[in-house]
């Protein structure tokens, strides 16, 4: 595979995909990532329902267990999914290998690449012109840098005064908005984030200590979680 960004069951867990319904006012899943930095949780969209149910699936099926986030670009993302990462020696490039099916786009508007998003890496336009995305790479944005109102005017999206003021006030990767899907949201552990995102790294953004996922943990959010996690998405 491709490295993306550079041109990116059991019966029982599909009952529980299914029983959360495709609406954002119905009860989300999340995703614990354990590492050995610590712990991330991750709220997936019930707007992206196919990309929601694929990292459930993988996430369910142990995929995950052992892989590395091999990929490490600080103020910008954090990414894992290259199967061939478990157990790699030191220094080996990754990012070719891949798990799953491709899934195809769930580009949505109102879903941005603020702080804190989740979204499916893919190869490039050029290679992959349906923009499928992978079925087991994604990345976690970091985005340290503030985001500035001129940098959103040059986009082609007409953005809303509240994703602008989360993009100045938290900073994100805007330039990925359209072209990529996020299917999720950091509901805990951004402070994890930052820590792997601040490690040093090799040639390849590759951390040079390895970071680790030692295990992934289902569960289902409240209604009134998942109400305040989405209006703190999406600044209502």
């Amino acid at each position: 595979m491709r490295r993306y960004f550079r041109t990116f069951l059991a019966v029982g867990l599909l009952s529980l995909t299914a029983s959360c319904g495709r609406n954002a006012s119905d009860r989300a899943l999340s995703v614990t990532i354990a590492t050995n930095k610590g712990d991330i949780e991750i709220m997936l969209f019930n707007e992206t329902p196919d990309h929601r149910d694929n990292f459930a699936d993988m996430c369910g099926n142990g995929f995950y267990d052992s892989l590395l986030f091999h990929r490490v670009i600080e103020s910008f993302v954090i990414q894992t999914g290259d199967p061939q990462s478990k157990g790699a020696a030191a220094g080996v490039a990754l990012g070719d290998g891949e798990g799953g099916d491709k899934v195809h786009p769930e580009i949505k508007d109102g879903l941005y690449h603020i702080r804190g998003a989740v979204g499916a890496a893919r190869e490039g336009d050029a290679a992959n012109p349906q923009r499928l995305s992978s079925g087991s790479h994604f990345y976690i944005v970091q985005g340290g840098n503030k985001v500035t109102d001129n940098m959103l005017n040059k986009s082609h999206i007409i953005y809303p005064d509240s994703v602008r003021r989360l993009y100045r006030e938290l900073g994100g990767t805007p330039h990925l908005d359209g072209a990529y899907t996020v299917f999720g949201y950091v509901i805990n552990g951004m402070d994890v984030v930052d820590a792997i995102a601040a490690t040093a790294t090799d040639a390849n953004d590759r951390p040079v200590d390895d970071i680790i996922i030692t295990g992934t943990t289902l569960k289902r959010l409240s209604a009134e979680e998942t109400k305040k996690y989405y209006r703190q998405y999406h600044a209502e």
